[in-house]
């Protein structure tokens, strides 16, 4: 854009934000989970360094949503009971969508990196 410097982020949209919920939601389609697990697990899809609070509060908000639906688990902790959360079949319908999604982006991506490609093979135009 004229006028304006734009810094590229690295490809990670909002710190993994993009994919944060269906990361969740998948991770929960294996079984329940208490958040703790969650989060640890989070490392598997590049959010290691996701901010805790930020996961909590989008499971949160898809508990509010009815994706997931979470109850105290009392009988498995020394400690105090942990919250445990698990997918509803809302929740499921729309991690569905979540990867059809994906997938459209995925070959979206796939393309325009083969174009790129392509365009710097063939050496044409003025930044080569």
């Amino acid at each position: 854009m004229p006028g304006r410097r734009r810094r590229w982020r690295g490809g990670r949209a909002h710190g993994g934000m993009a994919v944060l919920e269906p990361v969740l939601l998948l991770l929960l389609h294996y079984g329940p989970a208490h958040g703790y697990g969650l989060i640890e697990r989070l490392g598997e899809f590049g959010l290691a360094d996701m901010d805790p609070s930020v996961a909590y509060r989008a499971l949160r908000s898809m508990d509010e949503r009815g994706w997931i639906a979470s109850g105290w688990d009392e009988d498995e902790t020394q400690g105090p009971p942990r919250r445990v959360y698990r997918l509803t079949a809302l929740g499921n319908q729309v991690l569905s969508a979540y990867m059809q999604d994906l997938q459209q982006t995925h070959r979206q991506i796939g393309d325009l990196v083969d174009a790129y490609r392509r365009h710097m093979e063939d050496g044409k135009g003025e930044l080569h």
